[in-house]
């Protein structure tokens, strides 16, 4: 039976790109077919695989512009129950998209959030009067390009390519070194590996903090990445997201996982796992690595 994959859509999103190669490198190494599950939003892409309805999801967790995707992080909290099973790293690049012949007569520039923050440096010195709409995906924009000189959208070659629209000017991401880490997450357990990813929250006390933190320092277990988000509850109630640079199978870990669990309020671990570190290559609109 093939394995099913969601992903944020509509074809052409970088998510789904993540997933077609999350998708080979499984074919690869066991033979397992899959198939691919476009979703409307990142949070009904991870509420697919919580509740049953696919095998896996690959989601978009950090660009190294941006920072932190944080729909993702608050939806995998929320939810609690999803455990990661790999990660993979993806070069991003942007191109606007267009039926224009140059970007003068440009007035507005539809794109995902994160497509126009990571653009923003170039909007504004080629397009500073043109109005940025936001939309649920790069993919989603290119539904207002149709016989629209006055419309431009920001997303992949491969949605160029797909929807046969003519790429204006490419790339133009402010950082030439623009890359997104996409999480696999499934209901299974993790299979373990080199990073390990966890959150909590503390209760409100003096050095509450703290405590946590230095339960990986007494035994030499590096933090990658510390992060706060909001728990909701109320106005500077915090949870923290943590990496960390050590597997859960090691008994080293374990301990100080048991001894973190009696430093917070609430723990929840996402599982240790391994990171897809080979560069990718450009996949076509067929879905096919070239």
């Amino acid at each position: 039976m093939a394995l099913s994959i969601a992903h944020l859509g509509p074809s052409g999103t970088n998510a789904e790109v993540a997933a077609i190669l999350y998708a080979n490198q499984l074919a690869q190494e066991t033979g397992q077919e899959t198939v691919l599950c476009p979703c409307p939003s990142i949070a009904q892409t991870l509420k697919a695989v919580a509740q049953g309805q696919v095998d896996q999801a690959v989601v978009p967790v950090e660009n190294s512009i941006e920072g932190s995707v944080t729909i993702t992080l608050d939806t995998l909290w929320q939810l609690g129950t999803l455990q990661i099973q790999r990660a993979l790293v993806l070069p991003i690049v942007n191109a606007l998209l267009s039926e224009a012949k140059t970007t003068e007569t440009i007035r507005i520039v539809y794109s995902h959030p994160q497509a126009l923050a990571q653009c923003q440096g170039w909007l504004e010195t080629f397009l500073p009067k043109a109005q940025l709409i936001p939309t649920p995906s790069t993919t989603d924009a290119l539904q207002y390009l149709e016989d629209n000189p006055t419309v431009g959208a920001i997303a992949s070659h491969r949605a160029a390519q797909i929807y046969n629209i003519p790429i204006l000017s490419s790339p133009i991401n402010d950082y030439p070194d623009n890359c997104t880490r996409f999480w696999i997450l499934s209901l299974q357990s993790s299979p373990g590996g080199h990073c390990t990813s966890l959150a909590f929250t503390v209760h409100d006390t003096p050095g509450a903090l703290v405590k946590p933190l230095q339960v990986f320092a007494n035994r030499g277990i590096n933090m990658s990445k510390i992060e706060s988000r909001p728990t909701k509850r109320s106005l500077g109630d915090y949870l923290f997201f943590i990496d960390l640079e050590a597997d859960i199978r090691d008994r080293t870990v374990q301990i100080a996982l048991e001894e973190l669990a009696d430093n917070t309020e609430t723990l929840k671990i996402f599982g240790s796992y391994e990171v897809l570190t080979t560069p990718p290559k450009v996949i076509d609109g067929e879905g096919q690595e070239n």
